[in-house]
């Protein structure tokens, strides 16, 4: 078993890169990798929160003007079926297949299902052997129906892999939530500021009560296909809900106060990636980052049954 952390209370994290695993980079593929890329024109957009809903341990404040650069970036999150062509083609082997493990929400695991290790500070998170991107909930389990979910059990080292390969990249923070908004100034949400408009569920997270019971209430107990939800007005699928996303970007929480406005990229190093976007277990009463200006933090070699990614590449 490896040593977890607990940030927050949305994912585990192990405490440190335990093992030096070789820095691979794949060869490319023979044809280049199609993705579903939406173009964007960048500029200048207000980005964090200041409302009573951020979180100011996460460094989501203050509210500042910040510029990107045009760029690209997907539709949707990678799917475990993009994943797989990667995967196939290269050989390549993920962070928890090579720990051996990874930590799934325990609400998707058998009532019988052996005791294993827990997070303290979370115990709905339980680390399963064999859990990878392959076998979502452990050994046994399958990618069957969800060949167009969201990949999980993915850490940093493994996206950035992906990306390499495919000739693309990891969204910074900034440009994931100026991607995110949709052209929206200041909302919560990537549609605006009411989570349920209309008493319509836009996005997959928890409803019920954390961690006991979901009403499954907007159709789905864990992932949801990609593009499950209306895009926002990007016509960018699940920016908030369904997975966490990795970006590029080392995290800190002062580094939104202190960093560069323009083109910023986070810190030049750090202990811990950022990701963005909550997930399906994301919920008001204990967790209320599924919101546009949220973030997270986790160890590069860290996954976890919530944890995914998309891909950006320059305009």
């Amino acid at each position: 078993m490896t040593e977890q952390e607990h940030r927050g209370c949305c994912a585990p994290g192990r405490v440190t890169v335990a093992r030096s695993f070789p820095d691979e980079s794949p060869p490319a593929p023979p044809v280049p990798v199609t993705a579903e890329l939406v173009t964007l024109d960048g500029g200048w957009f207000r980005m964090g929160s200041d409302d009573v809903y951020a979180y100011e341990e996460d460094g989501e404040g203050p509210v500042r003007s910040v510029r990107v650069a045009p760029f690209r970036i997907a539709a949707h999150a990678v799917t475990n079926h993009e994943f797989a062509v990667f995967a196939d083609a290269t050989g390549y082997l993920t962070s928890a297949e090579r720990y051996g493990s990874s930590f799934v929400f325990a609400g998707l695991l058998p009532d019988d299902f052996p005791p294993t290790q827990g997070v303290v500070a979370a115990p709905w998170w339980r680390e399963v052997p064999g859990a990878c991107w392959r076998h979502p909930e452990g050994d046994g389990s399958t990618l069957d129906a969800r060949a167009n979910h969201p990949v999980v059990h993915v850490s940093w080292l493994d996206a950035s892999a992906y990306c390499r390969w495919s000739g693309l990249r990891l969204p910074t923070e900034a440009e994931w939530e100026y991607a995110a908004r949709g052209a929206l100034e200041g909302m919560r949400f990537p549609w605006g500021n009411t989570l349920r408009p209309g008493g319509e569920h836009r996005m997959n997270v928890w409803q019920g009560d954390f961690p006991a019971r979901n009403t499954l209430a907007d159709g789905y107990l864990g992932t949801a296909p990609v593009d499950a939800f209306p895009p926002n007005g990007f016509g960018l699928h699940n920016m908030t809900g369904n997975v966490w996303e990795w970006a590029a970007d080392w995290f800190s929480p002062t580094w939104p106060r202190d960093g560069t406005r323009e083109f910023p990229a986070g810190p030049a190093e750090g202990r811990h990636r950022a990701l963005r976007g909550g997930s399906y277990l994301c919920h008001a009463s204990y967790c209320y980052r599924y919101r546009v200006s949220a973030r997270m933090a986790s160890t590069p070699d860290s996954s976890a049954g919530n944890v995914g990614f998309r891909c950006a590449l320059d305009g």
